[in-house]
C-alpha cells in the first residue's frame, strides 16, 4: 500500500480518530515495548506507576505480548525486571490494504448515525478496538481518508433511545411487552399486549414485529409511535418457523405483504437513468420502452409504503398494473392536489 503523506493541520475527525487509536490497551503494551528495547528492565510496578494502571493490568499485558503477539519476553531477577531475550525491531502491528482502510472508514461513517441510540456506545468501542490495532502508516492514511466519505439521511425519526432498550431487552428474553400504540390512521392510542419477535431497521426507522395479543396476528409497529413500553416479565416461546426474511419476503419495504401482484410502473425519460441506477426490490425486472421512457417490473404487496414511492416521483411515473393500485394512487394525488390547490 503507497504511504500517503501526513499533513500539517488534521481536520477534526482525524484528530478524533488519532485520539481514539492511542488508547489502552495497544498504547501500554507500545509504552511496555520501548521500555523492553530500550533495555531499561521495567516491571510491573514501575510501568504501573507510570501508565497510572494496576499492577495486575500491566501483568495481563505482558503475559499477552508474550503468549498472544509471540514476543520474546523473559524476566531477569538480578534486574528485577523484564526484557527482550532475542532481538525485536518493531512493535507487530496489523497492516491493512487500502481497500480494507476505506472499508473501516466507512463503517465509522455509518457509526455516525447511531448518535444518542443504544448503539452508539458499543459500536464506538469496537471501533476503537479495530483502530487501535492499525500501525502508524495505516493510522495516517486513515487520517487522510477520513474527508472523503460521509452519510447524510433525511427523515430521521426522533430518538427513542429508552423504548428501544426495553424492547430490545424483552426482544432477547422472550418476555411480553405492553405499550401505547397509534396507528397510522387512529386518532387516539390504544393499549396493545405484544410477544416482541424481531426489531428492523428499514429506511432509517426502526420498526418492532410480533405476535400482537390483542389482533391476534403478527404486526409491525413503528417505534416512533409507540409510547409507554414496559417489560412484563412473562416469557413466551417464539415461533420455530418465525422468519422475518419469510414474513417481508413479498414486502417493498416495512409493511407486511399478504398477496403479492405483479407491479409495472412507466417511466419517463427524465428520470429513467435514476430508476435503473438502483435496485428498488430483489424481483424487480426493467425494460427500456420506446421514446427513452423506463419500465419497472416488480412483484411485490399493494401497501402504503408503495403508493407512497410511487408518489414520490410526481408526474414522472405512471401505473400500468395493476388497476386497483393505479386506483389507489390516483385518489391519494387527488387528495394531495385537493389539499394544495
Amino acid at each position: 500500500m503507497a504511504k500517503l503523506k501526513k499533513t500539517t493541520a488534521e481536520p477534526p475527525v482525524a484528530r478524533g480518530l488519532a485520539a481514539k487509536a492511542a488508547r489502552p490497551p495497544l498504547v501500554r503494551m507500545v509504552r511496555i515495548h520501548e521500555a523492553l528495547t530500550a533495555e531499561k528492565y521495567p516491571n510491573c510496578s514501575t510501568m504501573a506507576r507510570d501508565l497510572e494502571v494496576t499492577t495486575k493490568t500491566i501483568q495481563r499485558d505482558i503475559e499477552f505480548m508474550r503468549d498472544q503477539l509471540a514476543l520474546p519476553i523473559e524476566y531477569e531477577p538480578v534486574e528485577r525486571g523484564y526484557y527482550y531475550a532475542a532481538s525485536v525491531a518493531q512493535f507487530p502491528m496489523v497492516t491493512v490494504s487500502q481497500g480494507e482502510l476505506v472499508a473501516l472508514l466507512v463503517a465509522q461513517k455509518a457509526v455516525e448515525q447511531y448518535k444518542g441510540t443504544p448503539f452508539e456506545r458499543p459500536l464506538n468501542a469496537a471501533f476503537d478496538k479495530l483502530v487501535s490495532s492499525l500501525g502508524e502508516e495505516e493510522n495516517i492514511s486513515l487520517h487522510e481518508l477520513s474527508e472523503a466519505v460521509s452519510f447524510r439521511t433525511t427523515g430521521v425519526p426522533h430518538g427513542q433511545i429508552a423504548t428501544f432498550e426495553v424492547l430490545a431487552d424483552a426482544v432477547m428474553k422472550h418476555q411480553r411487552v405492553e405499550f401505547d400504540y397509534i396507528s397510522m390512521t387512529a386518532k387516539t392510542s390504544e393499549r396493545r399486549s405484544v410477544e416482541p419477535y424481531h426489531l428492523p431497521c428499514i429506511g432509517n426507522q426502526w420498526y418492532l414485529i410480533g405476535y400482537d395479543r390483542n389482533r391476534n396476528g403478527i404486526r409491525t409497529f413503528a417505534l416512533p409511535r409507540i409510547q409507554g413500553a414496559r417489560n412484563l416479565g412473562k416469557t413466551f416461546e417464539k415461533p420455530e418457523d418465525f422468519s422475518v426474511a419469510d414474513m417481508l419476503e413479498g414486502s417493498f419495504s416495512a409493511f407486511q405483504a399478504g398477496k403479492t401482484e405483479t407491479v409495472r410502473l412507466s417511466f419517463t425519460q427524465a428520470v429513467a437513468r435514476l430508476v435503473e441506477e438502483r435496485q428498488w426490490h430483489k424481483s424487480q425486472k426493467i425494460r427500456t420502452m420506446p421514446g427513452g421512457k423506463l419500465e419497472l417490473s416488480m412483484k411485490v404487496g399493494i401497501a402504503p409504503d408503495l403508493i407512497a414511492w410511487i408518489l414520490g416521483w410526481g408526474g414522472e411515473v405512471e401505473v400500468l398494473d395493476p388497476l386497483s393500485l393505479r386506483e389507489k394512487v390516483r385518489k391519494t394525488g387527488q387528495e394531495i392536489a385537493g389539499k394544495n390547490f
